[in-house]
């Protein structure tokens, strides 16, 4: 007696249900995302073979570049309102509640105080125009410190404030930057006995 064949059909699968979950969680990623403001300074960090990853939380990063200007910035947006408060503090320069909202979304700035108000008011195109932060006063004046240590020592203080934990320290200094520059930084962090800090580098290539 012959066998009877059965017909096979070729299975498939409905993907809907799985298109459906790939763009709400295409939607979840784009809404919740961070835009990254362009940098105030851009630099070109120096090479090295170290792959420890500087990290990006409870971070004060002070950028050297451009025959020396140098710029700050605190990397925990929440902790930047507070660290702005304290500089209209200690220098008595206001700062309205739509200003500090700003200040906070700014990864960093390179003027002196008294010109802060003008940066914060700028939208990012003309906060990072080249030339026009011409970079946080790094010389002491008599037996007051320099501007710089001053606001390194805030952010430290804001940190304990909004966190209880102690701020780490980055350096990023320009790759053609001379080195009596980055000098100037090391000792202004070692006059606040902070001699842990990091140095910001690209990761050399294998046949560099």
């Amino acid at each position: 007696m012959p066998k009877i064949k059965v017909k096979r059909a070729a299975p498939s699968i409905d993907m809907t249900a799985m298109c459906d979950v790939s763009f709400i969680l295409l939607s979840f990623f784009i809404s919740t995302a961070t835009a990254r403001q362009p940098e105030a300074l851009p630099v070109d960090t120096p090479a090295s073979t170290v792959q420890i990853k500087v990290p990006d939380t409870n971070l004060g990063t002070i950028t050297v570049g451009d025959g020396g200007k140098a710029f700050f910035g605190i990397s925990d947006p929440n902790v930047r309102e507070r660290f702005l408060e304290r500089i209209s503090e200690k220098f008595g320069v206001g700062f309205t509640a739509e200003e500090k909202k700003r200040f906070s979304l700014m990864d960093n700035f390179g003027v002196p105080v008294a010109n802060l108000k003008q940066i914060i008011d700028m939208n990012s195109a003309e906060r990072t125009r080249p030339g026009l932060q011409k970079g946080i006063p790094t010389d002491s004046v008599g037996n007051n410190p320099s501007e710089l240590s001053v606001l390194i020592k805030e952010a430290r203080y804001a940190y304990k404030e909004s966190k209880d934990e102690e701020m780490r320290v980055a350096i990023k200094g320009d790759a053609n930057e001379q080195y009596p520059a980055i000098k100037k930084i090391i000792d202004i962090l070692q006059d606040q006995k902070l001699n842990k800090f990091s140095l910001i580098t690209n990761l050399r290539g294998e046949n560099y």
